[in-house]
């Protein structure tokens, strides 16, 4: 490793900066291994230290750059000189993790996960980590559970944009400028000097000194460090509930024997004060706690606050090597056999479940917890033949779902129960898909916000094609663990034996899978296996396909491979006529974009159908469904206060066909706490505070009565979160729902 210290001249401190404040190290590892492509990182630390020099307050500030970085080099680097920010340059692999050197010079890679878990031991000394480095965003997602701002690249990343972005980026830094603002400022020099990379660097932020000043609203100031002190070594349990008996009290019980007996325990109603953040408080425990109680009932089995936290849970478990959060279900009043909505049935599938039906129950229960947090255990993994746990059925009579359920089929050619009488038709968008489906080749992409109908329309086109004779095969890719998503050859594979086994080919797909080359394996197994084998069509339902769109090393590969099939039934050669009778549904949520930092879709070949929401006569049809024979003018009221948006719409019909509340009631209270929209609510403000440049383009819309002109990219998110109507670049609040909720929220 060749040591490079380069420290800035001393010059008299600015008057803006206090003379006690305490010079941060900047410290640069680069590594640009032989046999990868040359990159121009001389240069990239020649430009910031240019920068750091101009700068009034260059005294506050220390460069140390180490090149040629080996794997070994990392730890005792960061023990010699403590940062406050470590930069990195070179090649990102995606989620395989970074390329340093080896002992003769070569790429090394360093996981995801150990990168996560050496910063995660200098997390009270490191402030940013910045990775400027080709795909490097799913190792800057890592490392944010442990350090409060990391920025990374979402995609390939060329040298000039690099270069640029990181000068924008201290420049804005040494001038006394918050990490978000630098970063913003690093993307507004790219987008000067005209090159088109912008939107490639992502950021993940959150206040260095929230956790502080939320303990110091806890707790008095004296006593401050030791329970800060305390936590760290204690075990933290985040209590999932629903603020209603028996649920409510079951919590409070476990929330004061977990407390007495030592633990950090979390629940909303006792640790969240008045006047605190409840979100970002939510976020911050959900983050940091080592088990998730989810206490599982009627109620939260609907819940879209329950069903994120358990996904935010399952989603950090798996992306750490420690396996945390272990989550912990009870079955509160609610039997095995009690049907889960299918985001549930998925995140629950594999982990064991207790059933509490009384309060003797209790005791045996909180024992077992106690003891196994204690032993800092987990529940044993039962064996699939004991998972029982069925699809909920919609009705009038029942709750709408939150989630729609994407598998249909009872088996493979079986019928659609399809007889719920609750799908509402948007003329002519299923007449044309029908039509689309059964021509050659055909390739249907459905996209809309969550909530819209789009699986519902995706298991009616399948049920058309059934008609006509063809094969079809609904997936979800719920269905695929995490792991798959990091590896294209294990994702292919796990793909072809969906399909395969559906088609009763899952046999032969062994001598397929020899050699190398995973998409050419894959496209030889679907010509020569299936197409070849299969005379009628076949028509593969692909949803929930934004799971892999974070993966982009596997979803680039992936969604070329399905556009290749879609032009090979175009190019009028002999291979034309196999790969004509294969035709594909995609299916998947524009809020996805959001998370990932995509500024446009991810795959834009065939015919796209974007579902609008209901008309006024659509939603006066459904009323008429749920046994409400309303006017005119009611319809006009529910219109304007949720817009036609198909779940909300639905989930006023249920609460007022049963008289739980009025159209009166509903009106005055939906925007509140005790309105019946508070679970939806939360769910957007929690994923807003998440992404604070986009609450803040939110906020300029919710507090204005008139459109309001954004930039293009918060504006294309918050569009595809399914919270603003765009007329151009000029937006409105999609509803008055979310203008008055979120007009208090936001701080406006």
């Amino acid at each position: 490793m060749s040591h490079r210290r380069y420290t800035s001249e001393k010059s008299p401190l600015s008057t803006t900066m206090s003379p006690t404040a305490q010079v941060k190290k900047i410290l640069i590892l680069s590594a640009n291994p032989r046999d990868t492509d040359k990159l121009r990182l001389d240069e990239e630390v020649r430009e910031i230290r240019s920068t750091l020099r101009r700068s009034k307050d260059r005294a506050q500030f220390e460069i140390i750059a180490e090149s040629a970085v080996r794997v070994d080099d990392l730890l005792p680097t960061l023990l010699d000189y403590e940062p406050q920010i470590v930069h990195f340059s070179g090649h990102g692999t995606g989620s395989q993790g970074l390329a340093l050197e080896n002992a003769v010079g070569k790429a090394q890679l360093v996981s995801t996960a150990a990168l996560a878990r050496l910063f995660k031991a200098f997390k009270t000394k490191i402030e940013c980590v910045f990775l400027n480095a080709c795909y490097s965003e799913a190792q800057a997602d890592a490392i944010h559970q442990h350090i409060d701002y990391v920025v990374g690249m979402n995609k390939a990343v060329g040298d000039r944009g690099a270069i640029e972005f990181a000068v924008g980026f201290y420049m804005g830094l040494v001038n006394g400028r918050s990490y978000e603002e630098a970063f913003e400022l690093g993307c507004t020099a790219v987008d000067l000097e005209g090159i088109p990379e912008s939107s490639t660097p992502v950021i993940r932020a959150r206040a260095r000194s929230r956790v502080a000043d939320e303990q110091s609203q806890l707790v008095p100031t004296d006593a401050l460090s030791a329970s800060t002190t305390s936590s760290e070594d204690s075990t933290r349990i985040f209590i999932s509930y629903r603020s209603q008996d028996p649920d409510k009290q079951l919590a409070q019980e476990f929330y004061t024997a977990l407390k007495q007996a030592g633990h950090e325990a979390f629940m909303a109603g006792e640790s969240i004060r008045l006047g605190e953040n409840w979100s970002q408080r939510v976020d911050l425990e959900l983050e940091r706690c080592d088990y998730f109680l989810l206490l599982l009932s009627a109620q939260s089995a609907v819940s879209e606050m329950v069903t994120e936290e358990v996904r935010r849970a399952k989603q950090l478990r798996d992306l750490r090597p420690e396996r945390k959060p272990q989550l912990l279900p009870i079955r509160v009043n609610f039997p095995m056999n009690s049907p889960l909505n299918y985001d549930l049935r998925g995140y629950l599938q594999q982990i064991q479940q207790r059933e509490w039906t009384a309060p003797t129950d209790t005791p045996k229960i909180l024992q077992e917890v106690l003891s196994l947090i204690g032993d800092r255990g987990e529940w044993i993994e039962p064996e699939p033949s004991s998972l029982s746990a069925v699809p909920l059925i919609e009705t009038v009579d029942a709750p709408p779902l939150p989630v729609a359920e994407p598998e249909l089929y009872r088996e493979p050619g079986g019928s659609v129960p399809l007889e719920s009488g609750l799908y509402v038709e948007r003329s002519p968008i299923e007449a044309d898909c029908y039509s689309e489906i059964l021509q050659p080749g055909a390739l249907i992409r459905i996209k809309a916000p969550r909530q819209m109908g789009k699986t519902s329309l995706m298991a009616r086109i399948l049920n058309h094609a059934n008609q006509q004779g063809y094969q079809t095969i609904p997936l979800s890719f719920q269905r695929a663990d995490s792991k798959l998503f990091t590896d294209l050859d294990l994702f292919l594979r796990w793909f072809c034996e969906q399909v395969g086994r559906r088609l009763k080919r899952r046999e032969q797909l062994e001598e397929y899978w020899q050699g190398y080359g995973s998409k050419d394996k894959c496209n030889a197994y679907f010509e020569e296996c299936l197409l070849e084998e299969i005379d009628s069509p076949i028509v593969l339902g692909l949803d929930e396909i934004d799971l892999i769109f974070p993966h982009r090393e596997v979803a680039d590969d992936f969604f070329s491979l399905l556009r290749s099939w879609y032009e090979s039934a175009r190019y009028g050669d002999s291979g034309s006529e196999l790969w004509a009778k294969l035709r594909l549904v995609v299916v998947h949520s524009t809020e996805a974009y959001v998370p990932v930092n995509m500024n446009q879709s991810p795959f834009n070949v065939g015919r796209n159908v974007e579902l609008p929401e209901f008309t006024a006569a659509q939603v006066q049809d459904l009323a008429r469904r749920y046994g409400l024979h309303w006017q005119e003018s009611q319809v006009e009221q529910l219109v304007t206060l949720v817009g036609g948006h198909p779940y909300l719409v639905r989930k006023a019909f249920y609460h007022l066909r049963r008289q739980e509340v009025t159209l009166e009631q509903l009106l005055q209270t939906s925007h509140t706490e005790a309105g019946i929209y508070s679970d939806h609510l939360r769910r957007h403000l929690l994923n807003l505070q998440r992404y604070p440049q986009l609450a803040e383009a939110f906020r300029q819309v919710v507090v204005k009565s008139k459109p309001v002109e954004l930039d293009s990219d918060p504006a294309f998110k918050l569009e595809s979160m399914g919270l603003i109507n765009l007329y151009g670049n000029e937006a409105t609040t999609r509803c008055d729902l979310y203008r008055l909720y979120f007009r208090n929220y936001l701080g406006a």
